[in-house]
């Protein structure tokens, strides 16, 4: 192993030992569920995950009702086009946190503020840009370190929370931190969607104005974080080889 390859990996592993995945998925599962329950207040199909969207399109579909169909349609478009987003900003691949993670939730605190601009007036096109927002929002979670997060549903979570509780009866080993980490993120996106109903009842779409500046700031605290990290442990480039004599 050469030293490039050497040093690439050693900013990655003592970034991931700190302790701060478990408080940031947290907070972007709080996010997803706070800002899910908003829109579910305007429209009747969920924007954080495209299971429920899916079925509430098909019922629209057996309905007929063109309007909710290309709704429906454009939800999951949006989510899909999120996604398609992070790989192309941040890349699934990629192995070491870097500032494009920053740039992609400064991107997503955009994407709610335009929502609440589209919302407020009462425009269907509100859904897509918060839809596009949580699948942004996802993906980021799926690429970084190479960990699979999801931080806008907890489907997989709850899955395997009982499949722990499970081997637990059965007196065999489980992964307390794993456990925990799961616990922690599932309860977070279910107090987000406890508060983001509250502050849709109070506000309306302008509750997203929270989590759209709390985005905002994460994502420019978390560049200069990793800036400041780089700068400290990365050594400096080698210097260029002298040009042969010719």
């Amino acid at each position: 192993m050469n030293d490039t390859s050497i040093h690439s990996q050693r900013p990655h592993r003592a970034f991931y030992r700190l302790k701060h995945l478990l408080p940031g998925a947290a907070a972007m599962a709080g996010t997803a569920g706070f800002v899910n329950s908003v829109v579910l207040g305007f429209f009747h199909s969920p924007v954080s995950h495209m299971t429920g969207a899916v079925s509430r399109l098909g019922l629209d579909v057996a309905d007929r009702g063109t309007r909710d169909i290309w709704t429906g349609v454009f939800i999951i478009v949006g989510f899909l086009s999120g996604a398609t987003a992070a790989g192309l900003l941040v890349g699934a691949r990629r192995l070491a946190p870097n500032r494009r993670f920053g740039i992609a939730l400064m991107l997503e605190g955009l994407l709610l503020a335009l929502a609440i601009l589209l919302l407020r007036s009462g425009h269907r096109l509100g859904l897509p840009a918060a839809a596009l927002a949580c699948g942004l929002q996802n993906a980021i979670g799926s690429s970084y370190c190479g960990l699979q997060i999801r931080t806008t549903h907890v489907t997989g979570m709850v899955t395997d929370l009982g499949m722990m509780i499970g081997h637990w009866i059965r007196r065999q080993p489980v992964d307390r931190r794993k456990f925990t980490f799961f616990t922690a993120v599932f309860l977070a996106f279910g107090a987000g969607g406890y508060l983001g109903a509250l502050a849709d009842d109070r506000f309306g779409p302008y509750s997203l104005l929270l989590p759209s500046v709390g985005c905002m700031l994460a994502g420019f605290g978390y560049s200069l974080a990793v800036r400041k990290f780089n700068a400290r442990i990365l050594p400096p480039p080698p210097a260029p080889p002298p040009p042969k004599p010719t």
